[in-house]
Protein backbone atom coordinates (compact mmCIF):
# COMPACT_ATOMS: atom_id res chain seq x y z
CA UNK A 1 0.00 0.00 0.00
CA UNK A 2 1.26 3.36 -1.09
CA UNK A 3 1.22 5.85 1.94
CA UNK A 4 -0.16 9.25 1.01
CA UNK A 5 0.38 12.63 2.58
CA UNK A 6 -3.23 14.81 2.10
CA UNK A 7 -3.89 18.30 2.47
CA UNK A 8 -5.16 17.61 5.89
CA UNK A 9 -2.43 15.75 6.87
CA UNK A 10 -0.38 19.04 6.01
CA UNK A 11 -2.81 21.25 8.04
CA UNK A 12 -2.69 19.04 10.73
CA UNK A 13 1.58 19.14 10.63
CA UNK A 14 1.38 23.11 9.95
CA UNK A 15 -1.06 23.13 13.30
CA UNK A 16 1.05 21.38 15.40
CA UNK A 17 4.48 23.04 14.36
CA UNK A 18 2.14 26.56 14.65
CA UNK A 19 2.42 27.54 10.83
CA UNK A 20 0.17 29.69 9.08
CA UNK A 21 0.45 28.30 5.52
CA UNK A 22 -1.49 29.11 2.62
CA UNK A 23 -3.72 27.49 0.71
CA UNK A 24 -0.94 27.76 -2.15
CA UNK A 25 1.57 26.49 0.20
CA UNK A 26 -0.33 23.79 1.55
CA UNK A 27 -0.87 22.32 -1.78
CA UNK A 28 2.96 23.19 -2.71
CA UNK A 29 4.26 21.20 0.97
CA UNK A 30 1.32 18.21 -0.36
CA UNK A 31 3.30 17.38 -3.15
CA UNK A 32 7.05 17.69 -1.61
CA UNK A 33 6.20 15.66 1.33
CA UNK A 34 4.88 13.21 -1.04
CA UNK A 35 7.92 13.35 -3.47
CA UNK A 36 9.60 12.85 -0.18
CA UNK A 37 8.04 9.49 0.15
CA UNK A 38 8.16 8.27 -3.55
CA UNK A 39 12.41 8.84 -2.60
CA UNK A 40 12.07 6.52 0.41
CA UNK A 41 9.95 3.97 -1.75
CA UNK A 42 12.40 3.82 -3.96
CA UNK A 43 15.38 3.31 -1.35
CA UNK A 44 13.11 0.64 -0.18
CA UNK A 45 13.76 -1.53 -3.24
CA UNK A 46 17.48 -1.43 -2.92
CA UNK A 47 18.55 -5.17 -1.84
CA UNK A 48 20.62 -4.66 0.75
CA UNK A 49 20.47 -8.53 2.11
CA UNK A 50 24.38 -8.57 2.55
CA UNK A 51 25.13 -5.32 3.29
CA UNK A 52 26.80 -4.95 7.13
CA UNK A 53 24.34 -2.94 9.67
CA UNK A 54 26.20 0.60 10.27
CA UNK A 55 25.63 3.04 12.93
CA UNK A 56 27.20 6.00 11.53
CA UNK A 57 28.47 6.13 7.88
CA UNK A 58 31.54 8.45 8.41
CA UNK A 59 33.56 8.34 11.41
CA UNK A 60 33.40 11.74 12.95
CA UNK A 61 35.06 12.65 16.10
CA UNK A 62 34.56 15.70 19.22
CA UNK A 63 31.23 16.94 17.86
CA UNK A 64 30.41 18.29 20.81
CA UNK A 65 31.50 21.92 22.44
CA UNK A 66 33.16 22.21 25.34
CA UNK A 67 30.68 21.79 28.71
CA UNK A 68 31.29 25.04 30.07
CA UNK A 69 29.53 26.96 32.79
CA UNK A 70 26.65 29.75 31.60
CA UNK A 71 24.39 31.91 33.35
CA UNK A 72 21.17 30.38 32.01
CA UNK A 73 18.13 32.50 30.88
CA UNK A 74 15.41 34.22 33.46
CA UNK A 75 11.82 32.32 33.92
CA UNK A 76 10.96 35.72 31.83
CA UNK A 77 13.26 35.68 28.92
CA UNK A 78 12.65 31.54 28.65
CA UNK A 79 8.45 31.99 28.33
CA UNK A 80 8.67 35.38 26.18
CA UNK A 81 7.69 33.95 23.27
CA UNK A 82 5.63 30.94 24.52
CA UNK A 83 2.12 31.38 23.19
CA UNK A 84 0.58 30.14 26.74
CA UNK A 85 1.59 30.72 30.16
CA UNK A 86 -0.10 29.85 33.56
CA UNK A 87 2.38 31.12 36.44
CA UNK A 88 6.27 30.69 35.58
CA UNK A 89 5.14 27.14 33.20
CA UNK A 90 4.66 27.03 29.71
CA UNK A 91 0.89 25.84 29.12
CA UNK A 92 0.23 23.13 26.49
CA UNK A 93 -3.12 21.55 25.17
CA UNK A 94 -3.78 18.61 26.91
CA UNK A 95 -3.13 15.46 25.19
CA UNK A 96 -5.00 11.96 25.21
Amino acid sequence: MKAHISKEQVEHIAWLARLKLTEEEKKKFTIMFNDILEYFRKIDEVDTTDIEYTFQGVQIKNVTRDDTVRPSLSSEEALKNAPRKEKNYIKAPRMA
